[in-house]
């Protein structure tokens, strides 16, 4: 099931990542977005909308609390959201790349594995 992932600002100000329901009046399974000054910059943090009182991303929020919708959200925030509220690493066809999965040291010999 592909899900609608969007990024919003609610009325409070809050960076929101959620799934948009299918009739466009809820947000499920809401996450804040948060930045945070480093060294390197700025990093961004996802955590659960109830944190600290809820330690698991769930619940829901009502599309009319939204004061303004992102057209575009970025590609690895949605993975970043799904990895964090489904507890899955989520890959990509550039993490295969680095796989060794020819001959050689470390990697099987998957021609030798498929004509058994």
């Amino acid at each position: 099931m592909a899900y609608d992932i969007v990024l919003v600002k609610l009325i409070n100000g809050d960076l929101v990542l959620g799934k948009k329901s299918e009739d466009g009046a809820m947000i499920n399974d809401p996450a804040l977005l948060q930045t945070v000054p480093s060294q390197q910059g700025l990093q961004m943090i996802i955590l659960p909308f109830g944190y600290p009182f809820e330690t698991e991303i769930s619940g829901e929020i009502e599309f009319k609390h939204v004061l303004y919708e992102y057209k575009d959200c970025p590609e690895e925030l949605k993975t970043k959201y799904l990895e964090a509220s489904s507890n899955l690493t989520l890959s990509t066809a550039g993490d295969l790349k680095n796989l060794n999965l020819g001959k050689g040291p470390g990697g099987p010999n998957l021609t030798s594995i498929l004509k058994k």
